[in-house]
């Protein structure tokens, strides 16, 4: 469903050598098969891991990615996606957005109940107590997806960093990875495959929304600062 949302078509052996090359020695390296290679025909720089296991997982990387990095900065960027296939975090944040959507699903079914249902008892219910119950769930049916989707992304935040620290104990060069990061930030084109739904997938923002100080802002990201990032990457 990802890479057809994304538009994302076969990797193709003699026209992404390099592409097939990283991820084949990068897979013997990490222990894992080689995941199934797609593309994206944009000029945006970005890649995603997606599959619920190492045995049926997929990279896919835009052909503005593929042109524009060299093989070291190349190796460093599937190296972070491989370790998210590695460590799980496909399969884990797919489980943890189904969990937030379900919390999401039950908090509005709750308040379309109290909408139409609530109105009517209302008038006979006079009760104090019942009042301060009911405004209690009014309140909790309006905090708990904040809070779900406030944990879902926080998790993801986490698990980028994570990759990007088992990408580079995998290529043993974190600086690939660090001028990677250097060069997605200077890339401000907006890739236009990308949703909501799949942000989160990807190594950087591809939206490119501005990232603000603000510590309730940075609450809302889907990624951690690349600055942060490349910082990390090369104190190791």
């Amino acid at each position: 469903m990802v890479l057809a949302m994304s538009k994302a078509r076969p990797a193709d052996r003699k026209k992404d050598f390099d592409f097939f090359t990283v991820a084949e020695n990068l897979s013997i390296a990490a222990g894992i098969p080689k995941p199934s290679l797609y593309v994206i025909d944009d000029t945006a720089m970005n890649a995603f891991a997606t599959g619920r296991d190492p045995e049926h997982a997929v990279v896919c990387a835009t052909t503005g990615l593929l042109d524009q990095l060299e093989r070291r900065e190349l190796e460093g960027v599937i190296a972070h996606e491989l370790s998210h296939i590695k460590n799980y975090d496909t399969r884990l944040l797919a489980v943890i957005s189904v969990l937030a959507g379900t919390v999401v699903f039950l908090s509005d079914m709750f308040m379309r109940n109290l909408w139409w249902g609530g109105r009517r008892s209302s008038r006979d219910n006079d009760n104090n107590s019942g009042g301060i119950i009911l405004v209690i769930g009014i309140v909790l049916a309006i905090l708990t997806p904040v809070f779900a989707t406030l944990m879902q992304l926080a998790l993801s935040r986490r698990r980028e960093f994570l990759a990007d620290a088992s990408g580079a104990d995998l290529t043993r060069y974190p600086e690939g990875l660090a001028r990677a990061l250097t060069k997605l930030t200077k890339d401000k084109e907006v890739l236009e495959a990308a949703t909501n739904a799949t942000a989160h997938l990807y190594i950087t923002n591809p939206f490119k929304g501005k990232a603000y100080g603000a510590w309730f802002a940075n609450m809302f990201n889907t990624h951690p600062p690349i600055e942060e990032r490349i910082k990390r990457l090369r104190a190791m």
